[in-house]
């Protein structure tokens, strides 16, 4: 019923208020989801969307196109926060949303023997219209209403008379309102307990004097760990740990490598709760000596060790246990297989404990524990693997889109094992669909519609841990309109100007837009185009474009429209006369403007001089406007002072153009002050500046020698007259509006405390804010507002003022705030291995309206490594690769790439791996035999065989040069044997090296062979070389090559 009566409030807010809000806010779509969600008490829809959604979430991701999970390439909109909110805001009640967390529960462990009989697991969150909760166990619903045991307490669930039967398990919150659900992390209950040993009597247990011995503690049921000690014949006579003797913590029991004859009497195990501090005996265990000898010595045995694989949580504090029963007594010592003890490791308890305190993944490997006597040794080894919890790398960011855009969202996190993904929609898990796809931590839904709408939930886990993201998916689902001022417009422009006709109608989904001249349908061409976003462009206009021109936006909701009326008139034509005038201090003159016009446009003349509009009211009388006629304009001035020179500007202006022309006034002081003066005073001087001055005395045969100059003297303050030139925009990072300027110089500050007034506004706006700039040098100005959006125009001007006043602004000019750093992550990333050290990376890039990249940055870091230790390159324009190198041979590495530029970096993309080459064969090429045919060397060798961490030999290189010289020619054979021509007479140096994928392996030894060009040794005279190591590798090779004496 809700619906109904809000229909008669839209159908009305279409005329009236929605066009008002959406001329406000420009750029942001007006929806039915809105106008429902707005309170009656609300002020204005713009509330809506100007605020932000009440989440603390990561930064925004941006938006993409990137080709789906099916392969076809389509928009997707990624997590853009749209809500830009200061905290003030966040428990505004005017603005509707999905429920957040404030607190989810926590892990509980409640002692059984507790006095007070009642548990609290807490759950709060916040929400418009306020959430309510419900609580699942082991994922089933708990009926709160028919026990009696469960109440609600503004989220918290308490649990009364808990009993572990019927309540321990895990728990989760699950808080709802009209927008969806969310569901919290789990929390697990579990109840802290200890039992009585049982109370049957123990046997006695009897050994030989040097023999060892295990007494079992068997301790009793409990929850959770328990800490073990024995007790010695009585209480509190406990035992003391030694080399000798040794409590696990792990078993509990108690070992004695050797026992002698103190050792017998009644051993008791003491266990203690760690959560309760409740501690029980077991009953006493008698230990006692055999009469049949004395044990002998024997060699140890390792009786309790870590386990063969033991794994630890990154931070936490690992303990592994080794010790061994001997005679004599065994040492035991401990060592990390390949690599060395981490520095930070201790040895407790006579050695048979390691303890790594922080351990880190670099900690992880093979550990050894070795115990040894005089009588031999004994080991054991296992391995000690880290993990880490998943973390986030990146959230879920609130995103409204329209009906039939495309849904893509992303979250990644860290962790070891590598988390998996999940979703939820609502609390409950979300099923594929033909429309829905979910893939390694990313969901696109195709084509959404009002029944996507809700709240999803990302969850990232491995087998020891998950961690949740949620945000709030709205689609917005309205007919076009247009602001009011937009309705009907008139455009006047010249002959060859551009005519540009905005048509970007608020609606959801976006709508098509159609154009008519008059009654028909307007023609595209060459010089008429109707760009992307619906705006209508003409180039070069002529009598032929003036006409009606009708835009038209239509969706699934409706329809609206825009009429513009296009008149295009001659254009204007000014002339400035004098152009150039020369006057002494005192004289007079009038500048005169003619305009030449369209005869249907008014004109108005504006008068400046240096490019400041000339207040007439303030000279002093000196200057006066004076229109003769309709089209021209003159300029009197009068008494004309030293002040008065610079550059006088008259500019025209009509409904259709501009145009402005300028001419140049010097003034001169008089030539010459009577011979009988001894004084004179310099006017018009520039305030706060310091002068100094010569006399020069003249007659009609000539002009003296100038005097000594002055002492330096400096004018009064005076209130600031000339304002900061060339205002512009400068990049800046999003949300950033940055104006620059060109300083004052000091001779114009005309005092002291001299600094900038910054003054801005949104275009089309009323009302000026103003930020004060106390540093005469400064020449940029940064305004930072999380609720401007990327290229939202402002009108801007800078002024001055020093400490007598305020001085005079620019002119206004138009900046854009920064378009922000890139929001599209690179696709299509390739990582190539090129060799041992080499890896080539390749990526494509989206083109984007905003956030255009100047470069790449890649990063890369090994697989055992975390991607916050990543090592990072940067490239510059447009390139798209880059070889890696350095990198370590075979080794396995994983890459991103990410857009940046001077607002700073985009999103990574989705890392890939690529593995380094293993490195190349070491061993050189050995055995090599050699024969000489005049300008030819027959030369044969023993294959390189590469050690299991090198690359595979491929093929062979032999180079060779002649002495003195530093380049070699090579000659590439996958045989290993070769023939070389030796083209000159000289001395020849050659070497031959394995060929593999990790590079060129070891050179040989260098063979020194001299040729004989032209001469032609015979076969009879050819001699056999051997470069050889082993004797056995020579009678091989000879019979290998001397069948072939004849080459």
């Amino acid at each position: 019923m809700m619906w109904l009566s809000w229909k008669l409030f839209l159908f009305l807010s279409l005329t009236g208020c929605l066009s008002e809000y959406s001329e406000a806010v420009p750029g942001l779509p007006t929806s039915y989801a809105a106008i429902l969600r707005i309170k009656s008490g609300s002020s204005s829809l713009a509330s809506f969307n100007s605020k932000n959604r009440p989440r603390l979430s990561s930064p925004s991701l941006g938006s993409a196109s990137s080709p789906g999970l099916r392969g076809a390439a389509q928009h997707y909109h990624s997590p853009t926060n749209l809500y830009h909110f200061s905290e003030a805001f966040k428990h505004d009640e005017s603005i509707d949303y999905g429920p957040v967390f404030v607190q989810e529960p926590d892990d509980v462990i409640f002692p059984t023997d507790s006095e007070e009989k009642k548990i609290s697991l807490n759950c709060q969150a916040r929400g418009n219209p306020t959430p309510t909760y419900r609580w699942l166990r082991n994922g089933t619903e708990i009926d709160i209403e028919s026990d009696y045991r469960f109440s609600l307490i503004e989220g918290s669930l308490i649990i009364n008379n808990p009993s572990e039967m019927k309540d321990s398990g895990q728990y989760q919150c699950l808080t709802t309102n009209m927008f969806g659900s969310v569901l919290s992390r789990e929390a697990v209950l579990q109840f802290a307990y200890l039992e009585n040993f049982s109370g049957r009597t123990r046997s006695a247990v009897s050994v030989r004097e040097g023999q060892g011995v295990v007494l079992m503690c068997s301790p009793p049921l409990h929850s959770p760990e328990i800490i073990y000690s024995w007790v010695f014949n009585e209480f509190p006579s406990f035992v003391a740990e030694d080399s000798r003797r040794f409590i696990s913590q792990e078993t509990g029991n108690l070992y004695i490598s050797k026992v002698q004859t103190s050792d017998v009497g009644s051993y008791i195990c003491l266990v203690k709760n760690t959560v309760t501090n409740a501690r029980v005996l077991s009953p006493p265990t008698p230990l006692t000596l055999r009469n049949d000898g004395v044990m002998g010595e024997y060699e140890p045995k390792i009786e309790v060790h870590f386990p063969y694989t033991v794994t630890a949580a990154r931070g936490t504090t690992v303990k592994m246990e080794c010790f061994a029963l001997g005679n004599p007594v065994p040492t035991i010592s401990w060592r990390k297989v390949n690599g060395h003890n981490p520095s930070k490791a201790r040895l407790r308890k006579s050695q048979a404990v390691l303890e790594i305190p922080n351990v880190q993944l670099e900690d992880a490997g093979m550990y050894e524990c070795k115990a040894e006597n005089s009588r031999g040794r004994n080991v054991f080894r296992g391995q000690l693997q880290v993990y880490t919890y998943p973390h986030w790398v990146e959230k879920l960011n609130d995103t409204q889109l329209d009906s039939g855009d495309h849904l893509r969202w992303e979250c990644k996190a860290t962790g070891k094992p590598r988390p998996t993904y999940r979703w939820l929609k609502n609390g409950v898990p979300l099923r594929l669909q033909s429309r829905i796809e979910m893939g390694n931590g990313i969901l696109m839904i195709h084509s959404v519609n009002l029944s996507d709408a809700g709240m999803y939930q990302c969850l990232a886990e491995n087998k020891y841990g998950t961690i949740y993201a949620s945000a709030e998916l709205k689609i917005l689902a309205s007919a076009p309109t247009f602001p009011l001022n937009q309705l009907r417009k008139t455009i006047i422009i010249t002959k060859g100007q551009e005519v540009i006709i905005e048509c970007n109608p608020q609606a959801s989904p976006k709508p098509t837009i159609t154009w008519k001249k008059g009654d028909k349908a307007l023609r595209e061409s060459k010089r008429v185009t109707i760009l992307p976003h619906g705006t209508l462009r003409i180039l070069n206009a002529s009598k032929s474009d003036e006409g009606r021109y009708l835009c038209q936006g239509v969706n699934v909701f409706g329809s609206a429209e825009i009429i513009a009326s296009v008149f295009v008139k001659e254009p204007t034509r000014i002339e400035l006369t004098p152009k150039k005038i020369e006057l002494t201090v005192g004289e007079s003159i009038v500048l005169s403007c003619k305009a030449l016009h369209d005869s249907t446009l008014d004109v108005t003349f504006y008068w400046t001089l240096n490019g400041q509009p000339i207040d007439f009211e303030k000279e002093g009388g000196h200057f006066e406007s004076i229109k003769a006629q309709a089209s021209s304009a003159d300029l009197m001035i009068r008494n004309i002072l030293l002040m008065h020179a610079g550059r006088y500007g008259c500019r025209v202006q009509t409904a259709a153009d501009t145009v402005s022309d300028e001419t140049e006034l010097l003034v001169r002081v008089p030539d010459v002050i009577s011979g009988d003066m001894e004084s004179a005073m310099a006017v018009e001087l520039n305030p706060w500046v310091e002068y100094e001055f010569r006399v020069v005395a003249t007659n009609k045969i000539g002009t003296g020698d100038p005097s000594a100059p002055s002492r330096v003297i400096r004018t009064n303050e005076a209130v600031p007259k000339t304002p900061p030139a060339n205002v512009s925009g400068r990049s800046g990072r999003r949300h950033e509006l940055v104006i620059a300027w060109e300083p004052v110089s000091e001779e114009f500050q005309n005092g002291e405390g001299f600094g900038y007034i910054v003054a801005f506004r949104p275009n089309g706006t009323r009302g000026w804010k103003e930020k004060m700039v106390t540093s005469s040098d400064a020449s940029k100005f940064i305004y930072r507002d999380e609720s401007v959006p990327p290229l939202t125009p402002f009108e801007v001007k800078v002024g001055v003022y020093n400490n007598k006043g305020d001085g005079p602004f620019s002119p206004i000019v138009v900046i854009c705030s920064a378009e922000g750093e890139p929001t599209a992550a690179p696709i299509d990333v390739k990582a190539t291995s090129l060799s041992v050290s080499e890896i080539l990376v390749a990526w494509k890039h989206i083109k984007e309206s905003l956030g255009r990249p100047q470069g790449f940055e890649v990063g890369y870091w090994k697989d055992m490594e975390q991607e916050e230790a990543a090592e990072k390159v940067k490239t510059e324009g447009n390139e798209s690769s880059i070889l890696l190198t350095g990198l370590e041979g075979n080794t396995l590495y994983h890459l991103t790439v990410r857009a940046y530029n001077a607002a700073g970096y985009g999103p990574p993309s989705t890392a890939v791996r690529a593995a380094t080459k293993k490195s190349p064969p070491s061993q050189a090429p050995s055995n090599i035999m050699w024969i000489q045919d005049g300008s030819h060397v027959s030369l044969g060798w023993e294959p390189v065989r590469p050690l299991a961490n090198e690359s595979d030999v491929m093929g062979y290189k032999v180079l060779f040069r002649q002495e003195g010289q530093s380049n070699s020619q090579v000659i590439e054979t996958q045989k290993t044997s070769a023939v070389v021509l030796l083209p000159d007479v000289g001395v020849y140096i050659i070497e031959v090296c394995a060929v593999s994928e990790g590079g060129d392996g070891t050179a040989s030894p260098q063979i020194r062979v001299p040729s004989f060009s032209g001469g032609k040794v015979t076969s009879a005279q050819s001699t056999l070389h051997v470069l050889s190591t082993s004797s056995t590798s020579v009678t091989l090779l000879l019979a290998l090559m001397v069948p072939s004496a004849s080459w």
